[in-house]
């Protein structure tokens, strides 16, 4: 890759995670899969925007996936103005959650754990859902903490961090809220120094904001999204000391992982090519430029964009650039991994409670 991008090498293992976790034991008594004696771990990850499984198997250090599922749902849209989960939203979500129900009934899995973050956290109607997830799917969500949330998602990304003493930052900008973790140097799982949840994510910071296609508008939009996020990282960027030598920055989200294909001018999204990748920061500032200043139909028309985040990945550019502004880092990490790989990591690690 010739314009400055890089890759880092893939890793072999994570150490253990924190906090507390709420492991289920699946049914095995259904199709067992193409490994009929191996021992399979699931993780849900429900979020204000997406809904994502991820089966695994152990294996050497690791572990090796054997099933997958993603789709985004928009469970959180509306919360801002009404506070609450709404209907079509909830049955787009339980839809989704069959399906993942049915590939975890499919599949011999040991231990499985599903979470649900920001958009259950705030939703008046929020416990109510999660019953009737588990009496018409059988999966039963955690709402976990932000403080938890951030935790998993350095436990599942961390072995991407660019090698160095110093601190890190790394950041996970989901649908409803953005987490920000600064890390100290460690050879398995980092320390986290200080962490930090802004309520602002892609869904939430765009229903937030007013609209118009022109292009007064649209550069209006986006300084208003600045702004707002600027603020909700204030208390922690008073805390920040810019570390000596090189900051290291790591970011696992959607957002990344888009504008990083939208960088590379793929055609497609393709994982292998974008999980470990590493890219200019000017680069990144460069591609979210490019996008604020599009209408939605011409965003629509990006390859790795398409109609379903044209409409947010604005927002994602927004809070990205601020994260920029907040840690004077030359290099962006790139992560396609999170919170459903640190939950597995816990889970084969033997941490049920």
């Amino acid at each position: 890759m010739g314009d400055g991008s890089a890759r880092m090498p893939r890793p072999g293992s994570n150490g253990p995670g924190h906090g507390s976790s709420r492991a289920t034991t699946a049914s095995t008594s259904s199709g067992r899969g193409r490994w009929p004696h191996a021992r399979h771990y699931a993780a849900l990850d429900l979020g204000t925007n997406n809904c994502r499984l991820l089966i695994a198997r152990p294996q050497g250090a690791g572990f090796a996936v054997v099933d997958a599922f993603s789709r985004i749902v928009r469970l959180g849209e509306g919360i801002a103005t009404h506070g609450k989960l709404s209907d079509a939203a909830i049955e787009r979500t339980i839809a989704a959650l069959r399906v993942c129900a049915d590939k975890l009934r499919k599949r011999n899995v040991a231990l499985s754990r599903s979470v649900a973050t920001e958009a259950c956290r705030r939703a008046s109607n929020g416990t109510a859902f999660i019953e009737r997830v588990y009496r018409e799917t059988g999966i039963a969500l955690d709402i976990i903490t932000a403080e938890e949330e951030a935790r998993l998602a350095v436990l599942g990304c961390h072995a991407l961090l660019e090698p160095g003493d110093g601190p890190a930052l790394v950041f996970d900008i989901g649908g409803g809220s953005t987490e920000l973790v600064l890390v100290g140097p460690g050879e398995e799982v980092p320390p986290i120094l200080d962490w930090h949840s802004a309520p602002w994510g892609v869904v939430s910071l765009t229903e937030a904001t007013a609209r118009g296609d022109s292009p007064e508008a649209r550069a209006a939009a986006y300084a208003d999204m600045r702004a707002r996020v600027r603020e909700s990282f204030a208390p922690f960027a008073e805390r920040l000391k810019a570390p000596p030598g090189r900051p290291r920055l790591l970011g696992t989200s959607g957002t990344v992982t888009t504008l990083a294909s939208v960088h590379l001018g793929l055609a497609a999204y393709d994982r292998a090519v974008i999980d470990g990748l590493i890219v200019p920061v000017a680069a990144m500032r460069g591609v979210s430029a490019q996008l604020a200043g599009m209408s939605v139909a011409e965003r629509s028309q990006v390859p790795c964009i398409g109609g379903e985040r044209a409409d947010l990945v604005v927002a994602g550019c927004a809070i990205l650039e601020t994260i920029l502004d907040l840690w004077p880092a030359e290099r962006l990490g790139i992560a396609d991994r999170g919170i459903r790989e640190g939950i597995l990591r816990r889970l084969m690690q033997g941490q049920r409670t």
